[in-house]
């Protein structure tokens, strides 16, 4: 029995024309309160404000970063200044930095090695290393 798998399950239903319900609701907003801008206020007023508003609210709706909406960078934004912040590096002016220590190598009799047993263990790497390089 066979089972349709839906395909494109990231994108968004077009209802409103091209537009998607958020940004249908993000335009028609930024046009309604444009519009009630330029209606109250002196025209020089209205336009000086209507501009940003209307550049946000295409943003809100059109501009992604990263495939990212644009208000979630903003309500990344907002966090992240108004989010507290820890920060655990400190400059120690007076730290003694204290000098490398030398280590010593392990001895081969304490690792159950005998001379022989090495060279063994020398020649097999020696034969595989070069079986490898032929190859």
């Amino acid at each position: 029995m066979e089972y349709q798998v839906p395909q494109f399950i990231e994108v968004e239903d077009k209802i409103f024309g091209p537009f998607t319900l958020k940004q249908f609701i993000y335009v028609a907003g930024g046009v309604g309160l444009c519009a009630i801008v330029l209606l109250y206020l002196p025209l020089w007023l209205g336009i000086i404000i209507a501009l940003p508003v209307g550049a946000l609210t295409a943003a809100l709706a059109f501009y992604k970063i990263n495939n990212k909406p644009f208000v979630e960078i903003m309500e990344a934004a907002f966090n992240y200044y108004i989010g507290d912040r820890l920060y655990l590096w400190k400059k120690d002016r007076n730290a003694v930095v204290d000098a490398p220590v030398a280590v010593k190598p392990a001895d081969p009799a304490k690792l159950g090695l005998t001379q022989s047993r090495l060279k063994d263990l020398a020649w097999s790497l020696d034969i595989k290393d070069n079986q490898n390089n032929g190859a």
